[in-house]
């Protein structure tokens, strides 16, 4: 299984370009298009969405992630092992996330070149290939060289900030919801929302807060969209209230 995580929209091509090389590479290899709207050029927010939105794939899938501002400078590209499965992408952070809160994890720089690398898409002409050759095989060993750690590495704690905005309106935040429900209130631009346990039980018009799918504190309100009744943009602060909130700080 190929998993793809990236900024790159649908508008453009560049999904598609990165899919033709996954197909002639990989034949026959299942390709799941993950996230393609993690917040443009936010490797910060893409690491802790990678993180929450990967713990349940199977043992063995390999994770094309590009969030790569930094494309054709000085960053490594790397491929990370961590509890089975692997990461292919840039080594700016986003791949940190994961590989710190990992049981285990191995690390691989990619020193592979194709001739024909472009200085400015890396995740068709780079990761796209080594990332084939993983989910395909054989493993490309002679395209790797292992490495003792990340070079850039973000804190694997809660981060409370908005990290993403579905277009329902419904906000996602960088906190595991279960270290916080059923007795947390959050704060965003002033108000303080309650936790609900599901959008039901939430009166029509409440801004609440409750744990999404992906086990993040995301805030939400009936039929409606609580980023807009909030203003609210990605990197917006959460403040956690009450007596549980020296666990964000």
């Amino acid at each position: 299984m190929l998993v793809l995580f990236t900024d790159y929209g649908w508008q453009d091509p560049y999904v598609g370009q990165m899919k033709a090389v996954l197909a002639v590479r990989a034949p026959g290899v299942p390709v799941i298009d993950l996230l393609h709207a993690v917040p443009d050029f936010n490797s910060h927010a893409g690491a802790h969405l990678l993180a929450a939105m990967c713990h349940d794939l199977p043992a063995g899938a390999v994770v094309l992630a590009v969030v790569d501002p930094g494309v054709g400078g000085p960053r490594d590209a790397v491929v990370v092992e961590a509890d089975g499965r692997y990461y292919v992408g840039p080594d700016n952070g986003l791949l940190s996330v994961l590989a710190g809160r990992a049981q285990s994890a191995r690390i691989w720089r990619i020193d592979w070149r194709p001739r024909d690398l472009s200085t400015s898409f890396h995740g068709r002409d780079l990761f796209a290939p080594v990332a084939a050759c993983l989910a395909a095989g054989p493993f490309p060993a002679d395209k790797l060289t292992a490495l003792a750690a990340l070079h850039v590495k973000f804190d694997t704690a809660e981060l409370p900030r908005i990290l993403y905005i579905d277009h329902y309106g419904n906000a996602w935040t960088g906190i595991r919801g279960e270290l916080f429900a059923p007795d947390g209130q959050f704060e965003v631009k002033g108000c303080v929302l309650p936790w609900r346990r599901v959008f039901s039980e939430a009166a029509k018009d409440e801004l609440f807060w409750h744990v999404n799918s992906c086990g993040l504190v995301e805030l939400s309100v009936p039929r409606a969209s609580a980023a807009a009744k909030l203003a609210l943009q990605v990197g917006d602060l959460v403040r956690l209230v009450g007596e549980k909130a020296d666990l964000l700080h």
